[in-house]
């Protein structure tokens, strides 16, 4: 009996010595994290140092040179569309709408026979109520040359060979408006009000000269007419403006767009799969074929 007590207390102590030690080996995970955490920012501290030490190689100059330049010009297309816009804006009244409006007049390109028949000088908007030439489209008249003129349909050419008695010529047209062009104004040097009264009126009242009658509306009689330069200009306002907005839009799109990236390259198997192919549907004949037979 002894013997046995002696053997149940050593086993106690025993058991109670193991569970003393048990808190130890959980109080040494903690710190076994910490280690593994302090050697793996070591590692990734070396990594980086050595990433820093080693010179870029070519294909990482490559790709940041690459970067860079999608960036650089991203920024420029930007700018272009945005320029684009306020540039077609600013074309249309100063050039669209006055090409357009000289494409319905519909004017005769060969030169007919004119004479200025009155030339007034007026200064203040009330008196300028029109004016033959005007610097600036946007602004009112404030001094104003208006000439009046008599045309016969008769070619100033044929006029210049066999000059005609001004008396005896029956005019088409008389004492109608005479304009520098279709809108009857204009920004310099293109025109300029001084030289065009200098040419057409003062001293030069009744002398024949070159000018153009709209076939549209014959009462308007421009001095200045040429169709290739007034359909050059509408094309290439309206063709730059919007070509350069739509490359610029078109290649932004594709770079920074997911869902066009997504569309160009979109597999065709997505649309082939839908449907069977021609061997599945054969196969498919053939196999209501035989339960027909079958049956």
């Amino acid at each position: 009996m002894p013997t046995t007590s002696m053997r149940s207390i050593n086993d106690f102590r025993a058991s109670s010595s193991t569970l003393s030690g048990a808190p130890s080996l959980t109080m040494s995970k903690p710190s076994l994290n910490n280690s593994k955490a302090s050697l793996t920012h070591s590692r990734q501290s070396l990594n980086e140092s050595n990433r820093e030490d080693r010179p870029p190689t070519r294909e990482e100059l490559i790709s940041e040179f690459l970067d860079k330049a999608k960036f650089y010009t991203s920024l420029c297309l930007g700018t272009t569309a945005i320029l684009s816009v306020f540039a077609f804006l600013f074309l249309i009244p100063f050039v669209v709408d006055p090409a357009i409006s000289t494409i319905v007049a519909d004017y005769d390109p060969i030169p007919v026979t004119c004479v200025v028949t009155d030339h007034t000088y007026a200064e203040g908007m009330r008196n300028c109520t029109w004016s033959s030439c005007r610097e600036g489209c946007t602004t009112a008249a404030i001094r104003c040359h208006q000439l009046l003129v008599n045309y016969t349909k008769i070619a100033f050419h044929e006029w210049h060979k066999h000059p005609r008695d001004l008396d005896s010529i029956e005019w088409d047209v008389m004492d109608t408006k005479f304009l520098v062009n279709t809108e009857g104004c204009g920004y310099p040097p293109r025109v300029n009000c001084t030289e065009f009264a200098n040419q057409y009126g003062y001293a030069h009242v009744g002398e024949p000269f070159p000018c153009y009658y709209s076939r549209a509306y014959p009462e308007i009689v421009v001095a200045r007419y040429s169709w290739d330069d007034n359909l050059k200009h509408l094309i290439l306002s309206l063709i730059i403006p919007n070509v350069l907005f739509a490359v610029s839009i078109g290649v932004l799109s594709y770079w920074y767009c997911p869902c066009c990236d997504k569309a160009c390259h979109k597999s065709p198997r997505v649309y082939a799969e839908k449907y069977p192919t021609k061997e599945n549907k054969l196969l498919c004949r053939s196999d209501d074929e035989e339960d027909e037979l079958d049956y």
